[in-house]
C-alpha cells in the first residue's frame, strides 16, 4: 500500500506588532506571534525542523529586541525535536514568553546529545515563562532504553524543560508531562520563582524528577501538583537558599535533598526551606540521601522541614547515609557528607511501614544537630505503633514524639 505524503502542515512566520505600553508614554513593547501558514512537506523530520527553525527564528528576534518583548506561542499541538532558547539578550529587563501551546517531544532518542534537554533556556536575564501551555515529553516509548537506574555509567535522556544560567527567572502555569527523563531542572540559575506548575508521569517511570534543583540560589518553588515517577522535587549539590511550600506530591519519592556525595568537589547545601506540603501514596516523604564512600567531603545544613502532611508514606521521615542503588556497590565505607542543624516540625500524618522515622547518618561523620518537634505518625494500618529507627545521630527532641523517639 503506498504511503500518501502528508500535504500541509502547520509552521510559523513571525509576526510583529507594535503596541503601546500603558504605563510608559513612549516606549514600545514589542510582540512576536508565531502564527500559522499551510505548506507542503512529505515527512515527520522535514515536519519537525522546520517547527525548530520557526520558534528559533522567533526567539532570536524577541532576544534582540532592546525593548520588553512578548513573546506568544498560540494554542496548537506542536511537535519538535530539541530547542534551546539561548542569550544573553539585549533587554535585561522584560521578556515574555506566553506559551499557550501543546509542544511534544521528537520520539527519536539519537536526535538528543549528552544529558541535554529538550526544550532549554540559558544565560537569560528576566525572562518570564507562563501560558497555560503543555510540554508533553513523549517518555513512554523511551523509559525502556533508561538504564541509569541499574549502570552507573549510563547516558541521561533528555529532560523536559531545562534552565542553565538564568537570573530573575519567572515560571507560571505551565504544564510537564510524560518526561523521558527529568520534567524541569534548574542548574546554576539564581533568583527563580516557579508557582502553578503541574507535572504527571506514571509511578513506574524511571528518574522522572519533577523538578531538580542543582547550584542553584534563591530559588521559590510554590503552590504546584508534582506526580511521578522519582522525586517530586529533588535538591541537589550546591544549593542555597531554596524555598518549597505548599506542594501537592504523589506518586513520587518524596522530596529529596540528594542524592549528594557521588562526586569529588561538589558543593555543600544550605538555607532549605521545605513547608506546607503534603505527601500522599509515596515512597518518602522527607528523605535526605547521601553515598556510602563519597569520594570528597560536603556539607548539608540549615535545612527546615515543616508543617508536612504525610498520608500513607512507606518512609515518612527518612536520612540514609548510606546510599548505593546499584550492585556494583561493594564497599560500603561511611560517607563524607555532614549534615548538622536540621529541623523536624510538625510532621504528621500516616506511616505505610512500621519504621516511621529512620535516621541513618554515616558512622565516620555523625549527624548533628538533628531536632524533632511534634512529629505524629501513626500506621496507616491502624494497628501497634510506629517505630523511630537511629545511627550515628545526635537527635534533640520536643513536644509531641508519635512514634517514640529512639532509645
Amino acid at each position: 500500500m503506498e504511503t500518501k505524503p502528508i500535504p500541509f502542515f502547520r509552521i510559523w512566520k513571525i509576526k510583529k506588532e507594535e503596541k503601546k505600553r500603558k504605563a510608559v508614554g513612549c516606549s514600545f513593547i514589542f510582540w512576536l506571534t508565531v502564527v500559522d501558514r499551510a505548506v507542503s512537506t512529505t515527512g515527520v523530520v522535514g515536519r519537525q525542523l522546520k517547527a525548530v527553525k520557526a520558534f528559533t527564528a522567533a526567539w532570536k528576534e524577541a532576544c534582540g529586541s532592546t525593548g520588553a518583548v512578548n513573546l506568544l506561542i498560540p494554542e496548537g499541538t506542536y511537535v519538535i525535536g530539541p530547542i534551546k532558547f539561548a542569550g544573553p539578550c539585549k533587554n535585561v529587563s522584560s521578556l515574555t514568553v506566553q506559551m499557550k501551546a501543546s509542544l511534544k517531544s521528537s520520539a527519536y532518542l539519537s536526535k538528543y546529545g549528552f544529558n541535554a534537554g529538550w526544550v532549554e533556556f540559558g544565560w537569560v536575564e528576566g525572562l518570564t515563562l507562563t501560558g497555560g501551555g503543555t510540554f508533553d515529553g513523549q517518555g513512554v516509548k523511551a523509559w525502556p532504553y533508561n538504564k541509569c537506574p541499574v549502570n552507573s555509567n549510563c547516558e541521561l535522556l533528555p529532560t523536559n524543560v531545562k534552565f542553565v544560567a538564568m537570573n530573575k527567572t519567572i515560571v507560571r502555569g505551565i504544564t510537564s508531562l510524560n518526561s523521558k527523563f527529568f520534567h524541569v531542572a534548574l542548574v546554576e540559575c539564581k533568583n527563580f520563582k516557579g508557582s502553578e506548575i503541574k507535572i504527571s508521569a506514571p509511578a513506574y517511570s524511571p528518574n522522572t524528577d519533577g523538578i531538580h534543583i542543582e547550584r542553584s540560589s534563591g530559588v521559590y518553588i510554590s503552590q504546584s501538583l508534582i506526580g511521578t515517577g522519582d522525586d517530586c522535587i529533588s535538591i541537589g549539590q550546591g544549593n542555597s537558599q531554596v524555598t518549597i511550600t505548599s506542594i501537592s506530591c504523589g506518586p513520587g519519592h518524596g522530596i529529596s535533598v540528594g542524592s549528594l556525595g557521588r562526586y569529588l568537589n561538589e558543593g555543600d547545601v544550605s538555607g532549605l526551606v521545605v513547608r506546607d506540603c503534603t505527601m500522599t501514596g509515596t515512597t518518602n516523604g522527607i528523605r535526605i540521601k547521601t553515598w556510602a564512600n563519597s569520594p570528597g567531603s560536603s556539607a548539608a545544613m540549615n535545612m527546615t522541614f515543616e508543617n508536612i502532611v504525610m498520608n500513607n508514606v512507606t518512609n515518612p521521615i527518612i536520612i540514609d547515609q548510606t546510599y548505593c542503588p546499584f550492585a556494583s556497590c561493594a564497599s560500603k565505607a561511611p560517607s563524607r557528607v555532614k549534615l548538622r542543624d536540621v529541623y523536624f516540625k510538625n510532621i504528621r500524618g500516616t506511616s505505610s511501614s512500621p519504621v516511621a522515622v529512620a535516621l541513618e547518618c554515616s558512622k565516620g561523620f555523625p549527624c548533628q544537630n538533628i531536632y524533632l518537634q511534634d512529629v505524629h505518625l501513626d500506621l496507616s494500618s491502624g494497628e501497634k505503633h510506629a517505630t523511630s529507627l537511629c545511627k550515628h545521630v545526635q537527635v534533640k527532641y520536643s513536644g509531641t514524639q508519635i512514634p517514640p523517639p529512639c532509645p
